[in-house]
């Protein structure tokens, strides 16, 4: 029974990824290497296509694909599956319970920057219970694994940058202290984000000299970077660059 329960593992998962080296683009996959440095195994599959293969298996065996993706994947694995897993997490239809478990199994395997954002940023369902989600986050503040503290900060950002949490967001992204570089550039990314909603609370945050030099200064380069701050509030921002 064991054989034959890793014999279908192995099936569906090897289904799966000769359905993504179909889907190769070798302009794609040499794009994807040059901003994903370090990161081995990039067939180059575009995200919509991904999507659409993430839906299918969500819809159709979401659960048993999960398991076979914990089981199964590690080094020697593609990209493009742990995003496969990742957007499958976030197009399953499940109890939060459930939700929470897969997470719990799939962010500990992220070791890049585009698994963590692609997959992340699509987690709407943490946005239709919020208190739940947002409590589950804040376990993160601790983490000293890199992309672990990238995920929370990429959902709070994408998920809660609102009224009724912006106060605490200010506070968890002032308290983040890791050297880690995109740690660092994501708390930027986020800081942005919550300027651009609420500029006056975050503007006073960057003047209260919480963050490292890099992380400040890359927050006020990407705020200033946006359509939608004015020429006056970008040439006041200036001001607070270190």
């Amino acid at each position: 029974k064991i054989i034959t329960c890793d014999s279908r593992r192995r099936k569906m998962v090897q289904q799966i990824r000769e359905e993504l080296k179909n889907l190769a683009e070798e302009d794609y996959k040499q794009f994807n290497e040059r901003l994903l440095p370090g990161v081995k195994n990039v067939i180059g599959v575009r995200l919509p296509a991904l999507r659409k293969i993430a839906k299918k298996v969500a819809r159709d065996h979401g659960i048993q694909y999960l398991d076979e993706a914990y089981a199964l994947f590690g080094e020697d694995s593609y990209h493009e599956e742990f995003l496969v897993w990742g957007l499958v997490i976030a197009y399953m239809k499940a109890a939060k319970e459930e939700q929470k478990k897969r997470l719990d199994e799939f962010v500990p395997k992220i070791s890049n920057w585009a698994v963590c954002d692609s997959c992340t940023m699509s987690y709407k369902f943490m946005e239709q219970e919020p208190q739940f989600w947002f409590e589950y986050l804040k376990k993160y503040k601790e983490s000293r694994n890199e992309f672990e503290l990238r995920f929370m900060i990429v959902a709070l950002m994408s998920h809660f940058a609102d009224e009724e949490h912006i106060d605490e967001l200010l506070q968890i992204f002032g308290g983040i202290d890791h050297e880690g570089y995109y740690v660092r550039m994501g708390n930027a990314w986020a800081l942005s984000v919550c300027y651009v909603k609420f500029q006056e609370k975050t503007r006073r945050f960057l003047e209260r000299d919480m963050l490292d030099d890099f992380t400040h200064n890359k927050a006020i380069q990407k705020i200033r970077e946006s359509y939608r701050v004015s020429k006056e509030e970008k040439e006041q921002l200036t001001c607070l660059k270190r």
